[in-house]
């Protein structure tokens, strides 16, 4: 199968190199000329790729795909959040264009809004933050769409080679909510629900990617720190606002099995 990914980061890259061991021929993008050489090197045909506002630019022959994975951040912390909608519509008028008739849309539980109850992909999300609601219209974008499939995959937080959660707090003191459950994913897991989706032909379904692990932050990222030899992060013993997020549709659809704990 021909399979693109627009967006070869930290996730897309890895899924390129696990497609590309199952015997799938993988093109990838990047908008940096100094990683061509580096997604060749992986066994990924390398397209240079940008759908910025006014800078949009690609080769049609990455369109030619059996399937499409979008995998670009809408990057709101660094104040380029709201031009991600632009650039999301450019990619969906090239999927039309090049008749691309399978999708998968990279989300997030950041959509969810902390109910402080559990929530899963039936629950009405409420996004309260910039990124929650930019990603959760750009869903939208797809969701109406009728000429292609798209599969959309919330993933939670990521941790993983290179996503040491011990580094996320350590040595940091008085950190609110310490009692909160934590909705995590390892890269591993993130990877084997993408290649359960194509291996299941499941396009058109909503999936929340979550470890069923949801120990407390301070007891997680204690020992996250611990592990990694670092020194231990100090939380507040409280409960504040949270959320636990589930699927009703991993197992259902996909009869997928987590490889990760979350421990």
């Amino acid at each position: 199968m021909n399979i693109s990914i627009l967006g070869c980061g930290w996730y897309g890259q890895a899924l390129a190199k696990a497609l590309i061991s199952a015997g799938h021929i993988i093109n990838g993008s990047t908008t940096s000329p100094q990683k061509m050489d580096g997604l060749a090197a992986d066994g990924i045909e390398p397209y240079l790729v940008n759908f910025s506002p006014g800078n949009e630019h690609y080769d049609n022959a990455f369109f030619a795909c059996d399937v499409l994975f979008i995998c670009i951040p809408p990057k709101s912390r660094s104040g380029e959040g709201p031009e991600f909608i632009d650039k999301i519509q450019g990619v969906i008028s090239a999927i039309k264009k090049h008749s691309v008739k399978k999708v998968v849309f990279i989300s997030s539980t950041a959509v969810y809004a902390d109910v402080n109850s559990e929530v899963h992909e039936l629950s009405d999300p409420q996004p309260n933050t910039e990124a929650g609601r930019i990603l959760f219209q750009a869903e939208e974008l797809f969701r109406v769409e009728a000429t292609f499939k798209t599969t959309i995959i919330r993933f939670a937080g990521l941790i993983g080679p290179g996503r040491d959660p011990g580094r996320f707090f350590a040595g940091k003191k008085d950190i609110a909510n310490g009692n909160a459950p934590v909705n995590l994913i390892h890269l591993d897991d993130c990877i084997g629900l993408s290649m359960a989706i194509i291996d299941c032909q499941a396009f058109g379904y909503l999936f929340n990617g979550c470890s069923p692990d949801h120990p407390g932050r301070s007891e997680f990222y204690t020992q996250a720190a611990v592990n990694s030899g670092l020194e231990k992060p100090e939380f507040i013993n409280e409960l504040k606002e949270w959320k636990v997020v589930r699927s009703v549709n991993v197992e259902k659809v996909l009869g997928y099995r987590y490889k990760v704990r979350i421990e």
